[in-house]
């Protein structure tokens, strides 16, 4: 099957027998687990752990205008939660599973860390440099970092299986996606990996970065796809069934794969995806969906050039990372003006904040039940964020 087909035919899905569907009702998510042996533990994540939010004191911001950093006006004010959480050594990524667990690649200290939403640690895992995360519905732990072999350092896709350690991060097996065991053409020292989302029937998408583009079958630059293929002894593997089409691996405008810094899913039964870009193109965030209905079938634009402020050319500097809440609303974390972005569904710009006083070089962000947190990277730590009108 190729990949046109296999994302048409992912349109027409309706009962996989290992998928875990959701819903959203008042913020919470309700799973319906095909698998017997997977409800008893979601039944008590979901209904037996209550976790109380500590807010502490608040500092607010009122939302600056700041001329040439795209930061808007208005009455509305960002209140930080207080305290800041910190004791982390250059952390690039936050992802809110669904349990619902905070993970956080800290990347210089070498480990994944798994929190509530308290902020207390529930648990670490050594993997080295961590930069990217993600989680199914089945709860497995996606992490994009590195490895070494044979003296060499190559970039590597992790899958950590939580719900058979009962979420003991530390003792979850572990297994590699990429590179393949035994597949020497993916051993390429200069290749990285830096984003991955995955949808609602748990297959997965896997950014990859590196120098050698010349190739129109396989450039560095390229999304890879991943869904679980049933083997003949009845047991699923995660199978990479090859790169999305039609996107450049060198593009200066839009439909590009230059220097991916993450991908984003929206909880959906959708295939969507937010991307963010900091290599040289003039539309460093895109929203991109699959249109089934075009007489080519494939990926396009959400937003179209021009139309929006989330699609002006040169908008951002240096986005690193991105959020999508339950209203649509977009989040986009710039580390090249120290600034966080909020977009509608139309990609109008709504309440944005930030500035060199407040952030240094923010990596990414994330959305859960009204509080927005952001990786402050340079500053080592972990910020939280409400709406004043959320108060």
């Amino acid at each position: 099957m190729n990949i046109k087909n296999y994302l048409f035919y992912k349109s027409e899905l309706k009962n996989k027998s290992d998928e875990i569907y959701f819903h959203s009702i008042n913020h919470s998510f309700i799973y319906s687990l095909t698998e017997k042996s997977a409800k008893p533990f979601v039944l008590g994540v979901l209904f037996l752990l209550t976790i109380l939010v500590n807010t502490g004191c608040v500092d607010k911001f009122d939302i600056p205008v700041t001329a040439g950093e795209g930061n808007i006006a208005g009455d509305t004010v960002y209140v930080q939660l207080n305290p800041p959480w910190e004791g982390f050594n250059n952390p690039n990524a936050i992802f809110i599973g669904n349990e619902p667990f905070i993970y956080v690649a800290d990347t210089n200290n070498d480990r994944i860390v798994m929190m509530n939403l308290a902020g207390a640690i529930l648990g670490t895992r050594e993997i080295k440099r961590p930069v990217a995360i993600s989680q199914d519905y089945q709860l497995n732990l996606i992490v994009c970092s590195e490895f070494d072999t044979l003296g060499v350092t190559y970039g590597a896709v992790f899958k950590f299986d939580l719900f058979a350690a009962g979420h003991d991060l530390a003792n979850a097996p572990l297994s590699r996606v990429l590179p393949r065991p035994g597949v020497s053409a993916d051993l390429k020292p200069n290749v990285r990996f830096t984003g991955v989302c995955t949808f609602y029937d748990n297959s997965f998408y896997v950014a990859r970065s590196g120098p050698s583009n010349s190739s129109i079958f396989d450039p560095d630059n390229s999304i890879l796809i991943f869904e679980k293929k049933t083997l003949s002894d009845g047991t699923k593997v995660d199978t990479l069934l090859g790169r999305l089409p039609s996107l450049a691996p060198l593009g200066t405008g839009t439909m590009t794969t230059n220097g991916i810094s993450s991908l984003t899913s929206f909880k959906r039964l959708n295939n969507d995806f937010i991307i963010t870009l900091t290599g040289n193109t003039s539309f460093k965030s895109q929203w991109l969906f699959y249109n089934f209905s075009s007489e080519t079938p494939g990926y396009e634009n959400r937003l179209r050039p021009g139309t929006s402020t989330l699609m002006l050319p040169n908008k951002f500097v240096n986005p690193e990372g991105a959020a999508i809440d339950n209203s649509g609303n977009i989040y986009i974390a710039d580390s090249g003006v120290d600034s966080v972005y909020k977009f509608n569904s139309f990609g109008d710009e709504l309440q944005s904040f930030g500035g060199a006083s407040q952030f240094n070089q923010p990596a990414d962000v994330a959305f859960f039940d009204r509080t927005l947190y952001v990786i402050d990277r340079g500053n080592n730590r972990i910020l939280r964020f409400i709406l004043s009108t959320d108060l």
